[in-house]
Parts: C-alpha cells; structure tokens; sequence
C-alpha cells in the first residue's frame, strides 16, 4: 500500500489546537503517515511542527487569493486534509474546490462573537460543518452544533492534551518566592487577558477574599487587549493580584499553586484544567461548555459570573486542606479516565482509514 498523506491545517491556532496538531503530527508521522502543516509561520516557531518530523508549509492566516493558492498547492497531493477550527475549514474548503481530496475538520471550541460578527461566526460555522466529509467535536455540545451547522457525520472526538512536564522539580519553590507567595496561599488563572475568560468576575472575587488571614495572592498568566483594563482595577481597589504576563515556566507555576481557577464563559477541553487535574492541584471552574464533561466530580463547580460563589468555594478549600487532597486524588483518578495521546491519534488515523480506503465488495458466490 502506499503511503498515507494528509495535511493539517491551523488557523491562528489557540494554546490547545496548536499543541493537539504538533501531538498528531508526532503519532502520525510515527505511524508512516507522510504530514505536512500548513499554519502561519510563528506557529511552527513556538511549537516546533518541523521537529516532529512532518513537513511545514507557511500560510498565512487570511483568506485572500494568495494565500488560499498557497494551501491549495500544499493540499493537491493530500489523500486527506484535516482542518482545526471553522476558520481553518474554511480556508481549506476553498483550497480544495474542484477536488475529490475529504476534508475532516475537528472543533476544538467556538468562536466567542457577538452582534453583526455572531452572524458572521454562524455563516462560517456551517460552510465549515457542511464542507466536510467528518466534523470531529472535543466535546458533546461542539458536535450537537456541528450537527445543528448542518454537518453530514459529526462524532465526538475528545483531545488529550499533552502531559505536563515539569523542567525543575525545585522551581515550584522558586517560583513562589519569586513572585511573594511564600507564606501566603497562591491561586493562579491561565489564559489570554480577553473578555470570555471571565477576569472581571475573578477579580471580584478576589476583592471579597483579601479579607482572608493571609489573604491568598492570585497570579494570572497570559496577555491581551484587557492588561490595561485589569491592571488599573488591580491599582485603584489595592488588589491581592499580579498579572505576570506570558511565561515559559507556566507549568511550574501551576504545580506550585495552592488552586488554580477557571472562570471562562465557555470552554471545552480547557487545557488549564486537563494540566491542573494531572498534577494534583485543586481546581474551581465556572460549569460551563465541555468543563462538567471534562472534570466528572473532581473539581469544584461554580456559576459563570458569580463572583460570590468564587469566592466561598476558593475560602473553603484554602481553609480545608484535607478537602484538597481528596481533590487532588480525585483530579489523578479522573486525568487517569482521559483519552491518551495514542488513543485520539488512533482514532483520527481510523477516521483517515474510513476516508480513503475503497470499500470491500463481498464476493458473490
């Protein structure tokens, strides 16, 4: 037989699309499976496709002429394209118009849009759904979406991100001297500084729980358009808060925390809380998305936007510290329930299969 060839495709590629597509990548390639990436360059700079072995190919983010010919000329050799997101299925589905070459798009969350871009989102989620041969969804609500853009075969396809790896076991201590945690309990956030991830409501919360005897540092990690925004609240209201910025020890920082909080407006397979559950450390999210799903019993869940119940549940585990290490248990049993890498590898590489193999003609008699 000959070999396998597929393309992946990203868009601008969030933390958990981008770290998915290396990790396929990676199987694919060590699987036999010849795979190109087609994603703008400064993704391959932060996550090293090359280095797994796959080819590259830089395309730019946008949908003009140019660029949809760049894709194109990557894809024409393709016995399958996989496209990362509505906006990456898109641009794929434009490459590939005239071919006969399947298109199997995964949706690993939603756009966050409102107004006059909403409607936009919708259009480009159901030109996405309805030009591929499979919509692969994260989580059960992402394929009943798919199903309702009009996707012909929608499947769940919960991803596995890729285990935590701590650089330095030692570094958690630095990392709390650092940053003036030491003899104070330390809750980290992750993520980008935008809207959906809910930082307005945390540091509502935070203004509630500095009452606390030592009140908790929260550190926050990421940036965005909002620095301004939540720093100047962080000044004005004296805030127990430090905005660190993008790090490259994030990891370590989240092993060292007391808790970690989650408090998106939607999520679906959050890799914050699939790194958190994985090393042990106590979580509260907001109970929304594919977060439930993900997290079983083994986090504590509160409303979206309810800075009130934030604070009580992260007062009452910083004050329980047997509570915590049930959670802690908990959070390892349930990492323990999630796909591996091999298993979401093995299924895409099934879905492939089912693409491209002629199908069996029984013999007649």
């Amino acid at each position: 037989m000959s070999q396998l060839r597929t393309v992946q495709v990203l868009g601008g590629g969030s933390a958990g699309s981008s770290a998915h597509v290396r990790s396929l990548a990676a199987g694919l390639v060590a699987r036999g499976v010849h795979v190109t990436v087609c994603a703008p360059a400064e993704l391959d700079h932060a996550h090293d496709y090359s280095g797994t072995g796959a080819g590259f190919a830089p395309v730019p983010r946008r949908g003009d002429p140019v660029s949809v010919a760049a894709l194109r000329t990557a894809c024409l050799m393709a016995d399958v394209v996989h496209a990362h997101g509505a906006h990456a299925a898109v641009r794929a589905a434009l490459a590939l118009g005239g071919t006969r070459i399947p298109l199997v798009v995964t949706w690993h969350a939603r756009a966050h849009a409102e107004g006059a871009r909403s409607r936009l989102v919708r259009l480009m989620e159901r030109r996405a759904a309805r030009a591929a041969a499979v919509v692969l969804g994260t989580t059960s609500d992402l394929v009943d979406r798919a199903r309702r853009r009009g996707a012909r075969d929608a499947r769940l396809a919960p991803v596995s991100a890729p285990v935590p790896r701590l650089s330095d076991a030692a570094h958690a201590g630095k990392a709390r001297a650092e940053i003036g945690a030491v003899e104070r309990p330390l809750i980290l956030a992750c993520g980008s500084l935008v809207p959906h991830h809910g930082y307005g409501t945390l540091l509502d919360a935070a203004r509630l729980w500095r009452e606390l005897d030592p009140a908790p540092l929260l550190v926050i990690v990421g940036e965005g358009r909002e620095r301004s925004a939540l720093q100047r609240r962080i000044r004005n209201e004296a805030l127990p808060v430090r905005l660190l910025g993008d790090r490259d020890d994030r990891t370590e920082l989240l092993a060292a925390a007391d808790l970690t909080v989650l408090c998106s407006s939607w999520e679906a397979r959050s890799v914050q809380a699939q790194e958190a559950l994985r090393l042990g450390v106590p979580l509260v999210a907001t109970a929304v998305g594919g977060v439930p799903e993900l997290v079983g019993d083994a986090a504590e869940l509160v409303p979206y936007g309810n800075a009130e119940a934030l604070a009580r549940a992260v007062a009452r585990l910083l004050g329980d510290p047997p509570r915590r290490e049930e959670m802690t248990a908990a959070g390892l049993a349930q990492a323990a329930s999630w796909p591996t890498e091999d298993d979401t590898i093995a299924q895409v590489l099934s879905v492939y299969d089912e693409l491209t193999q002629p199908p069996t003609v029984a013999r007649v008699r």
